[in-house]
């Protein structure tokens, strides 16, 4: 267990193009092995998957995974849906909805999600259905974008510091964590663009400071 400082593509919102949970990593097609490699030593998972979400390589974004199930955007191709299927052994599905990138709008664990109020109603059970977990929609001080606003394992959460103490409440209510305001790349309140986590380990992106590796590091017990 640990936190580790990484980027990719020279940048340090890792966030935006891996997606991981306890068991493998989601990544692009072209990523070096050898990086390929740390993110799997850091995180301290086996697998890897090698992948694109409607052709870009935004995985992170377009992406909502937990250790139950994965949902893309209905831009995403059948060829990308029928690779995913195949090496993740997970439920695998087209969220019905026009807004593609649902990474930053949906915040899960394995114990509920956080889904953005911009959500159809008519969504909202196939949410929990592929996910596996109860979901509740509301804001993050005053953002939609919940998916960007908390990241969450199932020993801890992140929130934005904006987050109102009722909104806190409300997010260890759901997803049934501790829940913690903090930034990342020095100073970054959306925290997903700069985060990767499972419940063995953190990467946060390279500009992350010392003070906020050590609040991450309380927030997910590592």
């Amino acid at each position: 267990m640990g936190i580790y400082r990484y980027d990719i593509y020279k940048s340090p919102n890792i966030g935006l193009f891996v997606k991981t949970n306890d068991r493998f990593m989601i990544l692009p097609f072209g990523v070096p092995s050898t990086k390929a490699a740390k993110f799997l030593e850091y995180l301290q998972i086996d697998e890897e998957i090698f992948g694109s979400i409607a052709g870009t390589r935004l995985i992170g974004a377009m992406m909502v995974m937990n250790n139950n199930g994965i949902l893309v955007p209905a831009t995403a191709l059948d060829e990308e849906i029928s690779i995913l299927r195949q090496t993740s052994g997970l439920v695998v599905e087209r969220l019905r909805t026009k807004y593609t990138a649902i990474g930053n709008l949906i915040s899960s664990n394995d114990n509920g999600a956080i889904i953005s109020p911009l959500f159809e109603n008519d969504v909202y059970k196939q949410i929990q259905e592929v996910l596996g977990v109860p979901a509740k929609a509301m804001t993050i001080g005053e953002y939609g974008q919940v998916g960007s606003a908390i990241v969450a394992t199932n020993q801890g959460a992140a929130v934005h510091p904006k987050a109102t103490d009722e909104e806190i409440n409300n997010i260890s209510e759901i997803l049934k964590v501790p829940v913690e305001p903090v930034t990342v790349n020095d100073g970054i309140p959306f925290l997903s663009y700069g985060m990767l986590v499972n419940s063995k380990s953190v990467i946060v992106g390279s500009s992350t400071s010392g003070p906020e590796l050590v609040m991450i590091s309380r927030i997910f017990k590592v």
